[in-house]
């Protein structure tokens, strides 16, 4: 995947079929189901794939247990079998997960357990695992971190894990696979209308050297996720906002807390969420809360309640009480919710399910919906512009799709510091293997290397110091200190690769520890939670 080669087919093409704006899950999704349907297809990101909402998820591909007692059965089962999907499409990019929920009585148990089988048989034949009541003995071995009185009996049950942005740079890959063109650093600036007032193209810009291009299409589609009323209101100005912005935060802290390989959910915290705490890349990944928030960024900061919330939150359940000491980096990610017609009703009880709409001058909306379901959204989307006659008809290809690396993938997520790669893994190796600098670690407590670097560099678009140490690898998210200790090397060897002068080296680096220190926690240890 190069992004000089997909930029220079800009100036080739007359008209594209399709044109999305948007890198993140939605509008990844919807290039891949349009390259694999045979249309001429350009995906245009104006920052980084993933750079938003997109790989600041709580890494799971679940059906939602919390949606599955509001009732909302049909998303739960539209959620279920997308996992099973992925599962089957992208091995390396999908774990297993087990959950425990500790309850404090045996009847608490049962219920869960009842809930819980029912979300089992749900999934039908694409299920990943039963649903099992643990006692109390039993349970407390297994959450030996948790507080014995919190544990009187407990529940387990399955769900998917997986890293949201190595998904978003796998699926980038497919459409290229298949033929698709993909940018990132290309912004939309505004839509074309014809004559008759009908969208049929995008101004654009590059905004690594501010090159310019007006682009035809036979359809655009707005899938710009927390920015989509933006695009909405370039097409008609005077509509009504669809999305509600809701903010969920996650720290991240050291494995110790809750070692070993289950993850622990606390089913109805003091707010009415559902809290977890997950491993994942040998760290312990907590969150969610839910606040509201009036505009979207792509940088949302914490508040210090929202910190203080789910550090109080695991101090209620885990024997070693974490502090604000022990959080390795704290991130933020904007929830783009289909805004509902009851204006008084509060952003956690809002539904996840997605909706596609075409406006009167034939621009494709979709808002809402969750990683989970990306794929399906995408087929809605797509089917949506060929019943609008914007699109010739064609199936959709993508339900048995494998992704890129699935072909070859020797290890499932997880269960090597190289499985995220799946078929692309042994190359990787091979790099390692031969030069020592390549297989030097980019820091010593995470087993990252420079062979990754380079290969994000060559093979997976990456363009700045940030796209390598946040999405291409994880460093950013894991340990935000580490990342700050890693970034001038890291810097440099970028620069070696790509070409930058001593300038461009020295402000990337300092643009990228300017970034790194929003995620370490800064408050006082005193501030109340929420």
């Amino acid at each position: 995947m190069d992004r000089i080669s997909h930029l220079a087919q800009l100036d080739g093409h007359t008209v594209w079929d399709i044109i999305i704006i948007g890198g993140g899950a939605t509008g990844l999704g919807i290039a891949l189901d349009a390259a694999t349907r045979g249309y001429r297809t350009l995906l245009l990101e104006a920052r980084d794939f993933a750079k938003g909402t997109s790989s600041r998820s709580t890494k799971l591909l679940h059906g939602g247990v919390r949606y599955l007692a509001q009732g909302n059965i049909d998303l739960v089962m539209e959620a279920l079998r997308e996992r099973g999907r992925l599962a089957q499409n992208a091995p390396h990019l999908f774990h297993k997960q087990p959950f425990i929920i500790p309850c404090r009585s045996t009847c608490d148990a049962a219920y869960y357990t009842a809930g819980l089988w029912l979300y089992d048989r749900l999934a039908g034949k694409r299920g990943i695992g039963r649903t099992r009541y643990l006692g109390g003995s039993e349970a407390r071995r297994r959450m030996s971190a948790v507080k014995s009185e919190r544990l009187a009996a407990a529940v387990c049950y399955f769900d998917g894990q997986f890293d949201d942005a190595r998904l978003a740079v796998s699926l980038a890959q497919t459409v290229a696979d298949h033929g698709g063109t993909v940018l990132n650093y290309c912004a939309v600036t505004a839509l074309q209308k014809d004559a008759s007032g009908n969208v049929c193209g995008v101004r654009c810009r590059d905004e690594l050297n501010g090159k310019e291009y007006q682009l035809s299409a036979k359809c655009v589609v707005n899938a710009a996720g927390a920015f989509a009323d933006q695009v909405l209101a370039w097409d008609t100005p005077a509509a009504a906002p669809r999305i509600l912005l809701s903010q969920g935060i996650h720290l991240v802290l050291d494995g110790g807390f809750l070692p070993g390989t289950d993850a622990l959910m606390v089913p109805k915290t003091s707010d009415g969420r559902v809290l977890f705490a997950i491993p994942w890349h040998g760290k312990l990944l907590a969150g969610t809360t839910d606040t509201a928030v009036p505009a979207a960024d792509y940088e949302p900061q914490p508040l210090p309640e929202e910190i203080r919330f789910i550090l109080d939150t695991l101090s209620e359940y885990l024997n070693r009480a974490p502090t604000l000491a022990d959080v390795k980096s704290v991130f933020v990610g904007l929830r783009p919710l289909v805004k509902p017609a009851n204006a008084a009703q509060s952003s956690k009880e809002v539904s996840r399910s997605h909706v596609v709409e075409v406006s009167a001058s034939g621009l494709v909306n979709i808002f809402g919906g969750k990683w989970t379901t990306y794929r399906q959204m995408a087929q809605d989307g797509i089917d949506k512009a060929i019943a609008h006659g914007l699109l010739p008809a064609a199936p959709c290809r993508t339900e048995n799709l494998p992704l890129h690396g699935a072909h070859g993938a020797k290890e499932g997520f997880g269960e090597s510091r190289l499985s995220v790669y799946g078929g692309d893994a042994e190359q990787i190796t091979a790099l390692e293997q031969s030069d020592d600098k390549l297989a030097q670690r980019l820091h010593p407590d995470h087993p990252y290397t420079y062979a990754q670097v380079q290969w994000a560099v060559r093979h997976e678009a990456a363009q700045t110091l940030e796209d390598v140490l946040a999405r291409r690898i994880r460093l950013l998210f894991l340990d935000a200190a580490a990342a700050i200790a890693a970034a001038p090397d890291t810097a440099a060897f970028i620069g070696t690769l790509a070409g930058w002068d001593e300038t461009r080296v020295r402000r990337e680096c300092e643009n990228f520890v300017s970034l790194a220190k929003q995620y370490l926690p800064d408050i006082d240890e005193n501030t109340p939670a929420n």
